[in-house]
């Protein structure tokens, strides 16, 4: 076989660590090695002078010849692995992925075809492995971010409910402490000392505080219904950057990069102060030694490589809030819980450890996203995306001065709480309202039916039997005229959609303050006389 037989050639094919084949253009095969006997199971004499299509799966075995007669008319070498996908049969009938090189050698007899064959079966399973395992890997990270997401709305849902009769207690307690402490201080009282009005009035204070962390707990939950509007967040910061700095103290430097041009987002101001002050608070905390906190404001777009690795962030424009500190940072593990309600890294009794979640409710209510960034001794960063809207903010609402006591209209209170209701009747009565008062919906519509004309219905929201809402549609058609005022901390939805106060509802969350409860009347009635 001249060329074919030199020892030199078969000692290289023998050597070969991969299956080699020699084939003429005929295509019969002329030569194979050991390595070919393993891989497909036939000795080297059943194959020497059999067509190669003998070693080609069924599928494809018809086609075969018009390829082999192509490569042989113009031979080219082609490596191992030149993205082919290609397949080899064995002698048992079963198939193996295969890379295939081949080379011509041209010899006395003509063009010989040397295949090298590789069975890369098992490479591409444990490829394949590797992208399942990655892929797993992702999907159990996403899994994990809905997995929180999900506790903190079990938790937001036991926070609703539990502030709907905590508010009734806060604002009696509230509003008592204001009483007693008035007739203590007036000239007529009975003489109290200093120190039992100093008591009252840190009775007011911790009420404050409740209060505070009630809406802290529904916001976190995003059970509190806001009111939002289409604002410019440079605004935002720049109306809390003094508070913001009395609140950092003079060791922490107040740096702000706020972008020209920022697009309009859709918030509640008071939630964007909230987040501001919070973030501000924690940083004031993570610098003891001094620091710089950093606000930042800028126009992002979310493209889809980005949304595929965060959860619940859908692709579009974006305003960035950024919050960012030189402080102590915190470990992956503590990073991971950061917005989880109730976990804190304070000293017991210095932190609620709701910061952060009232933060992540905030901006899921809102629609956004928020993520943290953060290490040991390098710092905290937190980054909130608020959706962009093509909406303008609307011009201001100016309503006429009035004065804050009212002219003897008639008000119908429902309230089925009997202290939440007497406080109530109380304010209004001493500011120069007359009272109905009703225990539930069903005294307020006969009370309604009755010969009096009512100014303004006043109605707490989740009542026995008659809801609030059901209350005002009832006694709308009794008295078309009537203004409505709902009074709830907690609707359950009942005046919302997604959280947001529906158009047209006039809404005081309590606990109020006897001058909030006024302010909102006022309002109410100026609105009706104006309609």
């Amino acid at each position: 076989m001249g060329e074919l037989a030199d020892r030199r050639f078969v000692g290289l094919l023998e050597a070969a660590p991969d299956a080699m084949l020699c084939v003429e253009a005929d295509g019969r095969i002329a030569l194979v090695n050991a390595q070919a006997e393993r891989l497909f199971g036939y000795r080297r004499e059943e194959l020497v002078g059999q067509p190669v299509e003998t070693l080609v799966p069924d599928a494809v075995r018809g086609v075969h010849p018009g390829h082999r007669a192509g490569y042989v008319a113009d031979p080219r070498l082609r490596p191992m692995g030149a993205g082919m996908e290609l397949a080899g049969r064995r002698k048992d009938g079963s198939t193996f992925t295969a890379e295939i090189s081949l080379s011509a050698i041209d010899t006395r007899e003509g063009i010989l075809v040397t295949a090298a064959v590789r069975d890369v079966t098992e490479r591409l399973e444990a490829q394949v492995e590797w992208e399942r395992l990655m892929t797993q890997t992702e999907r159990d990270r996403l899994e994990r971010q809905l997995q929180q997401s999900q506790r903190l709305e079990i938790l937001g849902q036991l926070a609703g409910g539990v502030a709907h009769d905590f508010n009734n207690l806060l604002a009696v307690i509230s509003n008592y402490a204001t009483f007693a402490a008035e007739e203590m201080k007036a000239p007529s009282g009975n003489g109290a000392s200093g120190s039992a009005v100093a008591d009252i009035e840190q009775i007011q204070l911790a009420a404050e505080r409740a209060t505070q962390l009630t809406h802290q707990l529904l916001a976190f939950a995003r059970r509190e219904v806001v009111q939002p509007q289409v604002l410019n967040l440079n605004e935002v910061v720049g109306s809390v950057l003094q508070l913001l700095q009395h609140t950092l103290g003079e060791h922490v430097e107040l740096v702000t990069g706020l972008e020209a041009g920022l697009e309009f987002v859709v918030a509640d101001p008071g939630h964007i102060e909230q987040i501001l002050v919070n973030l501000a608070v924690n940083a004031r905390d993570a610098m003891a030694s001094g620091g710089t906190l950093t606000i930042e404001t800028s126009n992002v777009e979310v493209d889809a490589a980005y949304a595929a690795t965060h959860a619940n962030l859908p692709t579009g424009r974006y305003v960035a809030l950024k919050v960012g500190d030189s402080g102590t940072g915190m470990p992956p593990d503590v990073a991971d819980r950061a917005f989880e309600p109730f976990f804190s890294t304070k000293p017991k009794g210095e932190g609620s450890g709701l910061g952060l979640a009232t933060i992540y409710g905030i901006v899921a209510q809102a629609g956004g996203n928020v993520r943290i960034y953060s290490e040991p001794k390098m710092g905290t960063t937190i980054t909130v995306l608020l959706p962009v809207t093509h909406q303008t903010p609307a011009a201001p609402e100016h309503l006429p001065g009035r004065p804050a006591h009212g002219g003897g209209e008639l008000v119908l209170l429902v309230e089925d709480e009997p202290a939440m209701r007497e406080v109530t009747r109380r304010i209004l009565a001493r500011n120069g309202y007359q009272v109905i008062a009703a225990a539930n919906g069903q005294e307020a519509v006969v009370a309604a039916a009755g010969p009096d004309q009512i100014a303004v219905l006043l109605t707490d929201v989740i009542m026995p039997g008659l809801q609030g809402r059901e209350v005002g549609e009832r006694v709308r058609e009794l008295q078309p005229g009537i203004a409505v005022l709902f009074m709830s901390g907690y609707t359950q939805g009942l005046l919302s959609a997604q959280g947001v106060l529906e158009p047209g509802i006039n809404l005081i969350e309590k606990p109020f303050s006897e001058a909030s409860v006024l302010a909102k009347l006022q309002a109410v009635l100026a609105g009706r006389s104006n309609g």
